[in-house]
């Protein structure tokens, strides 16, 4: 059922980690669960909006060590690149708009330049409902849009698309205005993750949000992106 609590063994699949590690990280406090009749149960809500809150607004340190956690099931794994999955054609500097909803729609329509997505309302009616559940606005003035969940059946591949307006529009009730918006386009869960975990990284190095909002254009702004992640 879409809606129904986790349990470890069924939490591990989802995270991609071994049922210990999920443990481990419930009794240090690290993961919103609770104990039913001696075994830990957690709620899918719980979950989404732990992991996007948390890497919102972690240090790197923990940064780092939700990177590192999230591929040790799959050490082969290639690493994540934000510069490889976001398109020169897929940013907008400015991106037009002054409302959520302008903003949801106009960075759907700047993902689908590149061709990858092929049913944009789909992909824009499903950001609105996301939106509507918990606003995906960090305190850093930073949107990381996204669906409630992948959409493969309307995707090429995974990727990104960036959009930074020339003011703070409103979009989330708790954090100040936002200007810098991300799309993320996942084809299965594991991706979203990474994703989200790799460019949590890139979003909390220091200075690099500063630079962004100052680059003239898209290609600056990928320069931008490329030259930082190397670093990380």
């Amino acid at each position: 059922m879409p809606y129904s609590d986790f349990d470890v063994e069924s939490l591990a699949r989802y995270l991609h980690l071994t049922p210990q590690q999920v443990v481990k990280l419930a009794e240090r406090g690290k993961l919103p669960g609770r104990k039913v009749g001696g075994r830990w149960r957690f709620a899918r809500p719980d979950i989404h909006r732990w992991f996007e809150q948390r890497i919102g607004l972690s240090d790197e340190d923990e940064l780092l060590e939700v990177e590192s956690v999230l591929r040790q099931a799959s050490p082969a794994e290639e690493q994540i690149s934000i510069a490889a999955m976001l398109p020169l054609e897929a940013i907008a500097i400015p991106l037009y708009a002054r409302t959520r909803n302008s903003v949801i729609d106009s960075i759907v329509e700047v993902a689908a330049r590149t061709g990858w997505l092929w049913d944009p309302k789909a992909m824009a009616d499903a950001v609105r409902a996301r939106e509507d559940i918990h606003p995906t606005a960090l305190e850093n003035g930073v949107a990381l849009l996204h669906p409630r969940r992948p959409m493969p059946q309307i995707l090429a591949q995974p990727f990104l698309a960036l959009g930074c307006t020339t003011c703070g529009i409103p979009f989330g009730s708790d954090v100040p205005l936002s200007d810098v918006f991300f799309l993320i386009c996942s084809t299965d869960d594991r991706v979203h993750l990474r994703v989200l975990a790799r460019l949590s990284r890139l979003l909390s190095t220091s200075g690099f949000l500063n630079a962004l909002r100052q680059a003239p254009d898209a290609q600056s702004a990928h320069r931008l992106i490329e030259e930082v992640e190397q670093k990380l």
